[in-house]
């Protein structure tokens, strides 16, 4: 099917637009996303001083409001009843797509409830950015994102991640990523990952290894710059150790006999042609019977 012509996918009909914006090179916008940023009577950002210097990279005057964290709630209310009365809004975020790991997920929420149309536009996104170049399986990821800083809570999530047998993605800053990758090896051993530093940008870095080779590549820098995207491997299953042949008699006996330990050796090792200590061995460590 060929794509539509750039007329034929003008949107019509006021809409809360989430936009996606550069993770660092600013060439990383969409054709659709400037134009819906010129087109819209509002953008709601999440710093408008940072917003501003992409706006202002492509000649564009569109009036800004703040709309972060600690306002989000008030200020949802506002962009709602603008989108009501006919006119559209663009939400951006400081770097990437919006909502994730930044705001907008209680603006796009009270729009929803409200019947307000939400319109996505795909692009940047470290999260997608650093696995794709990682080459580390992705056929199933878990995205964590920035972890908590009080120390107990955030323990108790890593532990959980070490359990997960794909992929999973942190973020993390520079000042506190060392630490963290001493905390994931000692938690969940030397895995495989992959850091990925100041990425689209002109000192773009993916630093490969265990965990262990990572920070330690780290530690040897005077100082660690640049926001961090970590992706580390799965756990991987573990394999049960072959059965012998003798654990397959025994486990059968076992199933199939009340015998005692002791009786059930005997006849075991009788029938067996075996020493009747070595099958009173196994029949003690597979049936959980205190030896005698």
């Amino acid at each position: 099917m060929p794509f539509p012509s750039p007329s034929d996918k003008k949107d019509e009909g006021p809409a809360l637009y989430i936009v996606s914006t550069p993770i660092g090179n600013l060439e990383d916008i969409t054709l659709r996303a400037l134009r819906v940023l010129k087109e819209v009577a509002l953008i709601a950002a999440e710093d408008t001083r940072h917003t501003r210097k992409l706006l202002s990279a492509y000649d564009i005057s569109t009036r800004m409001m703040a709309l972060h964290e600690h306002n989000e709630q008030e200020r949802s209310v506002r962009v709602v009843e603008k989108v009501l009365a006919g006119e559209s809004v663009a939400l951006v975020t400081d770097a990437g797509t919006p909502c994730i790991s930044d705001p907008g997920y209680r603006l796009v929420s009270a729009a929803s409830q409200a019947g307000v149309r939400v319109i996505p536009l795909p692009g940047a996104s470290a999260l997608l950015a650093g696995l794709a170049a990682a080459g580390l399986p992705t056929d199933a990821f878990h995205y964590q994102g920035f972890l908590p800083k009080k120390q107990g809570k955030r323990l108790d999530l890593l532990k959980s991640l070490a359990l997960l047998p794909h992929t999973f993605v942190l973020y993390e800053s520079p000042s506190r990523v060392v630490r963290l990758l001493g905390e994931l090896e000692s938690l969940m051993g030397d895995r495989p990952a992959v850091l990925a530093r100041e990425l689209t940008k002109r000192h773009e870095e993916f630093l490969r290894g265990t965990l262990s080779e990572i920070a330690g590549e780290l530690a040897g820098r005077p100082v660690v710059k640049g926001e961090c995207t970590l992706m580390v491997g799965g756990a991987r299953a573990v394999e049960a150790p072959p059965v012998s042949d003798l654990d397959e008699e025994v486990l059968q006996a076992l199933a199939d006999s009340v015998e005692s330990p002791s009786r059930l050796a005997k006849s075991l090792a009788k029938r067996l042609g075996l020493p009747k200590g070595e099958v009173y061995e196994a029949v003690v460590r597979l049936s959980g019977e205190e030896p005698l």
